[in-house]
C-alpha cells in the first residue's frame, strides 16, 4: 500500500475482534539492569506504542500496564506472550538504538512472563500493575503518574476528561515504527502517546473491579493478607500475585522500600531517572563530552561525570541520587 508521504510501502494494522476467544492472561514485563530502557518523555512514548503495536498486530488485549524508566509491565490476554513481548523489544529496541547511536540487545535476555489464573490473582496483578508510579516513588498516589493505565479506568466517573487535542493523522508517523500505518480510529495525543481509552479493554478491567468507589479503594490500600488468603483459596495451585513476585526483575529490587513508597510518602528531594537523564543528555554531555549522546563517550568521560554529578547536583539542583542510579543513569556497568 502506498504512503503519502512519498510512495512507500507501509504494514496496515488490521485488528479483528476475538472477544469471544477464551484466551489466557499473563503479566510480562521487560527490564534492564545495567541502564535505563527510557531516557526521556518522548522515549516512554515509543515505548507505550511499540507494545500497543504488538498487541494490535497479535490479537492480543491489554488490560493494564505501567512504565517506570527501567522496564515495563503488563497484563494481557494472548494466544502467545512470547511473541508480544518479542515484537515490543524489536520494535522499541530499534527506535532506541539508532536515537543513541547505540548497538546491540536491550534489556535483559530473558523476559518475565507469569500465567495468572482466578479473579483474585487478576484483581491483585491488576493493583500492582496500575500502581507503577507509586511503587517505584515517582508519585505520593497511583494517579500521579503519566505512564501507566491508572487513570484510564473509571475515567468519566472520576472526572478526568479526555484530550482535548489530537494529533493530526499526517504526523502520527513520527511516532510509530516507520513502515507501519494506523487507523485514525486509535487516537494519538498531542506527545505522541496512543490513547490507553482506545487501545485497554477498559470494560473487563472495570467488570472486575466493579465500582468507581472499590476501584479507588484499591488503588489506595497497602497490601493486605486477605488478597493473599483469597488467592490461596481461589486458585492454590498457582503463584500468589505479591509486589515481590510482580516486580522479581526489577534491577537493585529493595521490597523494602517499594512497600515504604506504597504508603504515598513519597520524598521529591529524590531525582528521578528522567531529570537525571536530561541532566546528562541535554547539559552535560555537549558542554563537557561534545557529543550527543552518552553511548558515544569513553568509560574515563562517563566516570569523570559521575564524580561531577555527585558533587555538584545538590548544589546546582537541590536533588539527590544514589549510586545505582547515577551508575545506570551514565551506563556505568
Amino acid at each position: 500500500m502506498a504512503d503519502e508521504r512519498g510512495g512507500r510501502n507501509v504494514r496496515m494494522i488490521c485488528v479483528t475482534d476475538k472477544r469471544n476467544a477464551m484466551r489466557k492472561t499473563f503479566h510480562i514485563s521487560l527490564s534492564s539492569h545495567d541502564e535505563v530502557l527510557f531516557r526521556c518523555e518522548a522515549d516512554l512514548v515509543r515505548g507505550f506504542n511499540g507494545l500497543v503495536l504488538a498487541i494490535l498486530e497479535t490479537d492480543s488485549r491489554l488490560l493494564s500496564d505501567g512504565f517506570p524508566t527501567t522496564h515495563f509491565h503488563g497484563l494481557i490476554q494472548a494466544d502467545s506472550p512470547e511473541e508480544v513481548m518479542a515484537r515490543t523489544r524489536y520494535a522499541y529496541a530499534r527506535f532506541f538504538n539508532a536515537k543513541y547511536k547505540r548497538r546491540g540487545r536491550l534489556a535483559e535476555r530473558q523476559c518475565f512472563i507469569l500465567e495468572v489464573e482466578g479473579y483474585h490473582h487478576t484483581l491483585a496483578a491488576l493493583n500492582y500493575v496500575n500502581r507503577q508510579g507509586l511503587h517505584h516513588g515517582l508519585s505520593p498516589t497511583p494517579f500521579g503518574y503519566r505512564h501507566c493505565s491508572a487513570n484510564t479506568f473509571f475515567a468519566k466517573q472520576l472526572g478526568k476528561p479526555l484530550p482535548s487535542v489530537f494529533m493530526p493523522d499526517d504526523q502520527r508517523y513520527k511516532y510509530i515504527p516507520k513502515g507501519v500505518h494506523l487507523p485514525s480510529e486509535y487516537r494519538m495525543d498531542a506527545s505522541g502517546l496512543l490513547l490507553r481509552e482506545d487501545i485497554l479493554d477498559v470494560a473487563q478491567v472495570e467488570s472486575v473491579y466493579v465500582t468507581p468507589r472499590n476501584f479507588l479503594f484499591q488503588m489506595n490500600k497497602v497490601g493486605d493478607e486477605m488478597s493473599l488468603k483469597q488467592q490461596q483459596e481461589e486458585v492454590s495451585s498457582s503463584p500468589l500475585i505479591t509486589l515481590e513476585q510482580i516486580e522479581q526483575g526489577t534491577p537493585n529490587l529493595d521490597i523494602a522500600q517499594l512497600l515504604r513508597n506504597e504508603t504515598g510518602k513519597h520524598d521529591p528531594v529524590w531525582i528521578s531517572d528522567l531529570e537525571l537523564c536530561q541532566i546528562i543528555d541535554e547539559s552535560c554531555l555537549p558542554k563537557y563530552c561534545k557529543v550527543d549522546s552518552i553511548y558515544e563517550t569513553t568509560l574515563p568521560q562517563r566516570a569523570f561525570l559521575y564524580d561531577l554529578i555527585q558533587k555538584e547536583l545538590w548544589r546546582m539542583h537541590h536533588k539527590r541520587t544514589t549510586d545505582a542510579q547515577l551508575r545506570r543513569c551514565l551506563c556505568l556497568k
